[in-house]
């Protein structure tokens, strides 16, 4: 057999080719079922929003909110039947309206009533967003949480800078956590903003409201003209979501700014996922990722140890910005409801949040199982030694000598050093210009790179003073 039968149908997406988010949390956040349910879930907040402002019954509410919590709908069939309307929402509504029409043939008319396909289909998009990015949240809170440890734990540990690819100056390892750190915060605190913003839609088939005030009134409702504007409220606070200003039909602003929160933050993730890369090198081996049965195994060389977390999340980091412009271009949306940019969101969509709910899983069990190894971060720095302090003497000098002169004479004391293999504290304390001014102690002193980490330990300690537990 070459591949499933038609018998067999569609095989569901399991992550095949996504190993990054397969088996998490947000891949079952954003995955056909829970999709369906956010859309349920909207329809059945619509009709309740409806009966508190007095424009359907109490009962039929709540009969479709009992019948949308339990209906069986196979999503399989319904993507199938979803191509006859280019969205699931038309057939989402028969499917719901039959199920309750069962129950109460009265409730039955009370279904999507006034509503348009994409007051459902956005609503629903933004409460899977919303259960997404709290399942990521979470997941930064407990990176923010073990990268604070390694900061504190490492305030001191010396490391060499590296620039370029090139030993630079001596820096410690708490202050590459501490960067790790302060990015997480920063990005998990843009995501708590937009997940706070992220809005309802309701505006009916052309964004004026006009089949929703026209049911207030033949409902009786007071003021059926204030109508429209208490039901978006109320369905947002049905649905837990913000109250739109206006309808956002062809204003995909929340959309567009999701996506790019969302870019941001697989960034600050695939930065630390880089540095882990580069750092748990055979050559380098100053950390190493946190072990597990069968993790990291080659196919063919039975010795490795691969840095998988740090690939799974960086090859989220990567894909990330070209679904994001995907989204940012279905900002194009014509007249008063677009045909195909708005349709065009929804895988996009779901890719960034499963890719950054996967890497942010992935990112905290990066963090909290981290190894660290100073012995040979010291050995590494060593490498270079007292070279890398070169601009330190330098600037030393510079009072003494003159900024150009000081600056020369380090250099051709470093090349000399470079060439011979002697130490560059001996080939400074043989010029006259230098030993007529600094001891052989002096010297030693100047050119220890332990002593020439700036004040990355105060920075460290800033970074930890802004960090609340939790954050993130």
């Amino acid at each position: 057999m070459t591949g499933p039968t038609e018998d067999e149908g569609p095989a569901p997406d399991t992550g095949l080719l996504s190993p990054v988010r397969a088996g998490g949390a947000a891949e079952r956040a954003t995955d056909d079922r829970a999709w369906l349910r956010a859309l349920l879930d909207a329809e059945a907040a619509l009709v309740r929003a409806q009966a508190r402002l007095g424009a359907a019954p109490a009962a039929a509410a709540e009969t479709v909110t009992k019948v949308a919590a339990g209906v069986a709908i196979d999503p399989a069939r319904l993507a199938v039947r979803s191509r006859e309307s280019g969205n699931p929402v038309v057939a989402l509504v028969e499917d719901l309206t039959a199920a309750v029409a069962a129950v109460d043939a009265g409730a039955a008319d009370h279904v999507h009533r006034g509503s348009t396909s994409q007051d459902m289909m956005d609503t629903a998009a933004m409460l899977v967003a919303a259960r997404t990015l709290a399942l990521i949240q979470a997941d930064l809170g407990r990176t923010a949480s073990a990268l604070a440890r390694l900061a504190a734990d490492h305030r001191d540990t010396v490391m060499v800078g590296r620039t370029l690819t090139q030993h630079a100056v001596p820096s410690t390892f708490g202050l590459k956590a501490a960067g790790w750190l302060h990015s997480v915060v920063a990005a998990g605190e843009r995501l708590r903003r937009v997940r706070a913003d992220l809005p309802a839609q309701l505006g009916g088939a052309a964004g004026t409201l006009s089949a929703y005030r026209e049911y207030a009134g033949i409902a009786g409702v007071p003021d059926p003209d204030a109508y429209p504007e208490r039901l978006m409220a109320a369905f947002a606070a049905e649905v837990g979501l913000e109250a739109p200003v206006l309808p956002w039909h062809t204003s995909r602003i929340p959309i567009a700014d999701l996506a790019g929160v969302l870019t941001l933050t697989s960034g600050v993730l695939g930065k630390i996922a880089v540095d882990v890369q580069v750092l748990s090198r055979t050559e380098i081996a100053e950390v190493a990722e946190p072990s597990a049965a069968g993790r990291g195994g080659s196919s063919a060389m039975p010795h490795k140890r691969n840095p998988v977390l740090a690939t799974l999340i960086r090859s989220a980091a990567i894909q990330m910005p070209m679904l994001a412009a995907t989204l940012g271009q279905c900002m194009l949306a014509e007249d008063e409801r677009p045909a195909g940019a708005w349709q065009a969101e929804w895988q996009p969509l779901r890719e960034c949040l499963r890719l950054l709910g996967g890497a942010a899983e992935a990112t905290a069990e990066l963090a909290e199982g981290l190894q660290v190894f100073p012995d040979r971060m010291r050995a590494n720095l060593e490498l270079t030694g007292s070279l890398t302090v070169t601009e330190r003497v330098a600037a030393v000098l510079a009072p003494i000598l003159g900024k150009a002169a000081a600056k020369r004479l380090v250099g051709l004391a470093a090349a000399d050093a470079v060439a011979t293999g002697r130490p560059i504290a001996d080939l400074l304390a043989e010029i006259p210009a230098v030993s007529e001014r600094l001891t052989r102690e002096d010297i030693a002193d100047l050119v220890d790179p332990a002593a020439y980490t700036g004040v990355a330990g105060t920075l460290v300690d800033r970074a930890l003073r802004a960090h609340e537990p939790g954050d993130g």
